[in-house]
């Protein structure tokens, strides 16, 4: 049997393997640490569909002459997973009543849904919730699709639009003590929701400069190694939801003025620095 790999003959010597899901399996573990995933099969120059992937893995290694094993890094699946959710959108839109129903459950068992339930649990819940009829309006779902896709295709560039951005939340937060203390609770409602979107945005963007090879794990900030620093984020935010929880204002106004907004602002500076010095 020959076995090619993205198109050129591999040398994989078969051992104990009698059937095609079990050569699989042992090169689907291989691949696992080479931040690629397996995306497509044909046997005897003939693709096997998502239906037809059963009777594949119990074949007999004997009645196959070629196997064509195709793989993508996560970003290539991810973005085809939110380019197929533009779709779903769509389809989701032009169904009927009666057509919901089933529509979800099918989307439940898609592709794109069970990678995106994987990697991106929050949008996951969040287009579960809108297929579901229980969530938001389905164009914000596109929205949301149509940044993450933005993300993925030019994370240096999607990092340059978002600097107006962590400038304004990074205000709020050292105006928040003056809103809490003058009873705007609105707004400071909405610095907090802005804050999230931002660090939400800026740790995705950070994974996918992971991904796609960034030397990430040279950033320091405050003098620390980026996963120290990661860790001291997280602490801080565990620190102001403590003092949110026991109404103490003034902790609040004071973690987000003097902790908060400095490290929001040193995250930003040190990813816009990695990626305009490091050549693509």
């Amino acid at each position: 049997m020959i076995i090619r790999i993205n198109g050129a003959n591999a040398d994989i010597q078969i051992e104990t393997e009698k059937t095609v899901g079990e050569i699989l399996g042992a090169f689907d573990s291989w691949l696992s640490g080479t931040g690629h995933r397996l995306s497509g099969i044909s046997i005897d120059e003939k693709p096997v569909s998502a239906g037809g992937m059963d009777a594949c893995f119990i074949r007999d290694i004997d009645t196959v002459q070629i196997l064509d094993i195709k793989t993508s890094s996560l970003p290539e699946l991810l973005e085809e997973s939110f380019c197929n959710m533009l779709q779903d959108i769509d389809d989701f839109e032009e169904a009927g009543f009666e057509e919901k129903g089933p529509f979800l459950a099918q989307w439940k068992e898609s592709p794109q849904s069970l990678l995106l339930a994987e990697q991106y649990s929050d949008f996951y819940n969040w287009a579960l919730m809108t297929f579901s009829g229980e969530g938001s309006n389905p164009q914000i779902l596109r929205l949301m699709t149509e940044e993450r896709l933005r993300e993925l295709r030019d994370p240096q560039g999607e990092i340059s639009r978002t600097e107006t951005l962590v400038a304004e939340v990074c205000k709020r937060l050292e105006d928040l003590p003056l809103d809490m203390q003058t009873g705007k609770d609105a707004r400071a409602a909405e610095t907090a929701n802005a804050f999230s979107g931002a660090a939400e945005k800026l740790f995705r963007v950070f994974n996918i400069l992971k991904m796609e090879g960034f030397p990430v794990e040279d950033i320091i900030i405050e003098d620390m190694p980026i996963t120290v620093f990661f860790a001291e984020f997280n602490n801080t935010l565990r620190d102001l939801l403590a003092a949110y929880e026991q109404r103490d204002t003034v902790l609040v106004g004071d973690i987000a003025e003097y902790e908060i907004a400095p490290k929001l602002r040193n995250l930003y500076a040190a990813m816009i620095n990695l990626t305009t010095r490091t050549v693509r």
